[in-house]
């Protein structure tokens, strides 16, 4: 009795969580002018039409690079602060431990609204510039605490192995502790693009005429509902999709060899 339950509820939860996903690119696919029952289709006119507007093809090149440059730019600081705190007695690593986490705990409007005033005073203004800031300042404690949490014992002797016989410090860094590494630098790069791909709210504030996906997004939906605007969303999805489960095939390949 207790099994059947347990199904049933995992079935529930499922339906739950991706049902709203299902419609979403189910009706991208409908012939007629509103995504809404019943389905009339289906078609690839919509995918079409987002693939043939300039203003959304540049709004997804605006994403990517604000993605990778990021993502990129988060993980090299995380990896240095990660490297350096773990390998380093320093004073106050616990406190330095804690400001590098603390902007997981703060809300994203209130860091977008901070960066858009630091901008405007200091810097140059909303831009994609700004934006991919922001994202690093968003993904960098993601970043930190995957590398940092895999820092333990086993790369520590390896890099005083590599020392002891010969090896310079930008050497062990370069062919030992990266390489050993690079599960958890590839998991937080494309964690941090994912979140940096689909966000939002920082953009938003941060960006004025070049804008990304996400804020292209939304002034299209400020116009109504259409499955133009579900096929976009359906395109967002699925490179999100993409790069989650390339990385755990990744990763679990890298377990089992």
């Amino acid at each position: 009795m207790m099994r059947a339950f347990g199904w049933v509820y995992m079935a529930l939860a499922y339906a739950f969580i991706f049902l709203p996903v299902v419609t979403l690119v189910l009706f991208s696919f409908q012939d007629g002018r509103l995504p809404v029952p019943p389905f009339d289709g289906p078609t690839l006119k919509w995918y079409a039409d987002v693939l043939g507007d300039s203003r959304l093809t540049s709004a997804l090149v605006n994403s990517l690079v604000v993605g990778v440059g990021s993502a990129a730019l988060s993980c090299v600081l995380g990896f240095l602060a990660a490297y350096g705190l773990a390998r380093h007695v320093l004073p106050g690593s616990v406190f330095m431990r804690g400001v590098l986490i603390a902007p997981l705990t703060v809300s994203y409007l209130i860091i977008g609204l901070g960066l858009l005033i630091v901008f405007n005073r200091v810097g140059p203004g909303p831009s994609l510039w700004a934006a991919g800031a922001g994202h690093v300042v968003i993904n960098l404690p993601l970043a930190f605490a995957i590398i940092y949490a895999s820092m333990g014992a086993q790369q520590e002797n390896a890099e005083r192995a590599a020392r002891d016989l010969g090896a310079s410090d930008v050497k062990v860094l370069a062919l030992v502790t990266v390489p050993m590494l690079a599960p958890a630098i590839l998991a937080a790069f494309f964690l941090s693009f994912t979140f940096s791909w689909d966000e939002f709210i920082i953009a938003f504030l941060l960006t004025r005429f070049e804008v990304t996906l996400p804020v292209e997004i939304w002034s299209l939906l400020r116009s109504g509902l259409s499955p133009r605007t579900n096929a976009i969303g359906s395109v967002v999805f699925l490179v999100s999709v993409v790069l989650v489960v390339g990385l755990e095939l990744f990763l679990f390949g890298r377990k089992r060899h």
